[in-house]
């Protein structure tokens, strides 16, 4: 996947499109090497790499760091990073200064959370030249509004007001907009009503396109566990396992071995 014009073949094509996030150019170079379609370098970030309780902590600095560690090591692969937490919504030229700056940092495109709210800052960047993803449904920004990470969509006025976001964000010309924590039916009648891909986290499997935190997926991160993660494998587990080897090679003084040591005589 090159272009957004790749995720509208995929969606006419029936093919799933696939996308994990990336936060650093060490695990940016391995993802390079894989199948996977999209990275994001999201703002999950601030919980994952720097510890803190939600999203809300991320901000340009870190996004834009973040963003040109993945550039350099996977400028391959198409980077789709967060408008962080009220990065645009100060104005417009505030916003447009964020949108600049984290397309020069090497994002392909940005991904802004609420759609209605946010319709000057997304006509404005795609007048501007820059592609955007939407994000409705649940928004980890919005977690202290709403009381926490709940399913939204339950009953009809927010699934309808979710639908509506949907038909808004393909209006305003986003290329694909994320769909996280809502019904599995509600996620299906949008996927079929709206003609720009759907990328589900938590809304079931018929979406366009599915995506997951890397860490999640390689069950390295296990302290959150939420019912939409599968994890590929137990990378805690073996870690965990080899640094404790890693331990007791050194107490034991087995490492390091003549062979791992220069000018032994």
């Amino acid at each position: 996947m090159k272009s957004i014009t790749d995720f509208q073949k995929y969606k006419q094509q029936n093919k799933k499109i696939s996308m994990l996030t990336c936060y650093d150019a060490w695990s940016a170079s391995i993802l390079s090497q894989t199948d996977i379609d999209c990275l994001l370098v999201g703002d999950s970030v601030a919980m994952i790499a720097h510890g803190h309780d939600s999203t809300i902590h991320a901000d340009i600095e870190m996004m834009a760091l973040h963003t040109k560690a993945v550039h350099r090591k996977a400028s391959n692969k198409f980077i789709v990073t967060d408008l962080p937490f009220m990065s645009i919504h100060k104005g417009i030229t505030p916003a447009m200064e964020a949108v600049e700056t984290l397309t020069r940092s090497g994002a392909k495109a940005l991904k802004i959370e609420g759609i209605e709210a946010n319709q000057d800052v997304i006509r404005q960047s795609i007048k501007s030249g820059v592609p955007i993803m939407g994000h409705i449904g649940l928004l980890p920004q919005s977690v202290n509004l709403t009381g926490g990470y709940r399913i939204q969509g339950k009953d009809n006025s927010s699934a309808e007001f979710i639908k509506g976001e949907a038909r808004l964000a393909m209006d305003l010309g986003c290329f694909a907009v994320v769909l996280e924590c809502i019904p599995t039916l509600l996620a299906k009648e949008i996927s079929v009503d709206i003609s720009i891909p759907t990328i589900g986290i938590g809304a079931g499997p018929f979406c366009d396109g599915q995506v997951l935190v890397l860490q999640d997926m390689l069950g390295a991160q296990t302290e959150l566990s939420p019912r939409f993660v599968r994890s590929y494998s137990s990378v805690k587990e073996d870690w965990i396992k080899q640094i404790n080897h890693f331990d007791r090679d050194i107490k034991s003084s087995n490492f390091p071995s003549k062979g791992e040591s220069y000018l032994w005589q």
